[in-house]
């Protein structure tokens, strides 16, 4: 757990050139191949390496969106404002912009469907207090809320960088995380989602503004046996068609790079 922890300060203090950060130009062939504007970073834990596409871009804070719901999920879980990832939460009763998110359900649904007034009810249960305590403690980007519970990781002034979000993940997928180990447990669960042989890839999407152009992310980590590989990516979505390329590219990256 202090290994891991002194990397994520190593980072956020600006010093990351105690990992070894590598460029690949082969995923910029694929990010130039797929049109788009964007990162991807692969974080290697156990050889302390960072390949990326765009390093500027990859330390380059931005608004979280929905990735954060990993980290709602987190703290709800851990204070008590939700019992189990299966408790429904209620939705608000008000017309959505995605037909599937007007009826109550769990995190584990939820968090399927990107559900918005979900965690946003969410967010509320846990209050702004409880909220800053929790973002603090895991030392989540700029652990900024505003004055809005349920509006801070959507508008901002929460922002992460590409980098701080694979480190962080990694840090959940190791269980390493200052919380308790059932809780982290159950939202790496919520969050699997797709095996092949040793091989399990974790991960959710985000984006920003939607469905105008804004930011696109996809971050989330791959276990494969005892080795793991955190990533995120993040690319500037122009129009609708660019979302699908969230998860597209990012798997062409880690196929790339041999990793799923």
């Amino acid at each position: 757990m202090k290994h891991l922890f002194a990397i994520l300060i190593l980072l956020f203090a600006g010093q990351a050139n105690a990992i070894e950060w590598l460029d690949s130009p082969e995923l910029g062939k694929l990010f130039r191949d797929a049109g788009v504007q964007g990162t991807f970073v692969l974080y290697d834990v156990d050889a302390e390496r960072l390949i990326v596409h765009d390093r500027l871009r990859a330390e380059t804070r931005f608004i979280p969106a929905s990735t954060f719901k990993i980290v709602n999920s987190l703290i709800g879980l851990s204070v008590g404002a939700i019992g189990s990832v299966d408790e429904p939460l209620p939705y608000g009763g008000q017309p959505q912009m995605i037909k599937d998110w007007e009826r109550d359900m769990g995190l584990r649904e939820a968090i399927k469907l990107s559900n918005v007034p979900i965690y946003q009810a969410l967010a509320r249960r846990i209050g702004h207090a409880r909220m800053q305590e929790g973002l603090a403690n895991l030392d989540y980007g700029n652990a900024e809320i505003g004055d809005k519970v349920d509006r801070f990781w959507l508008d901002g002034p929460l922002r992460i960088s590409s980098v701080e979000q694979s480190v962080f993940l990694a840090l959940l997928a190791r269980d390493q995380l200052p919380l308790s180990g059932d809780v982290q447990a159950k939202v790496r669960e919520i969050v699997m989602l797709e095996q092949s042989g040793e091989r399990t890839l974790y991960g959710k999407t985000g984006w920003l503004n939607a469905p105008n152009a804004g930011i696109g992310w996809w971050v989330g980590w791959v276990k494969n046996g005892s080795h793991l590989y955190s990533f995120a990516l993040n690319i500037d979505i122009t129009q609708a068609a660019d979302a699908p390329k969230r998860v597209e590219l990012g798997k062409a990256c880690l196929k790339a790079l041999g990793i799923f």
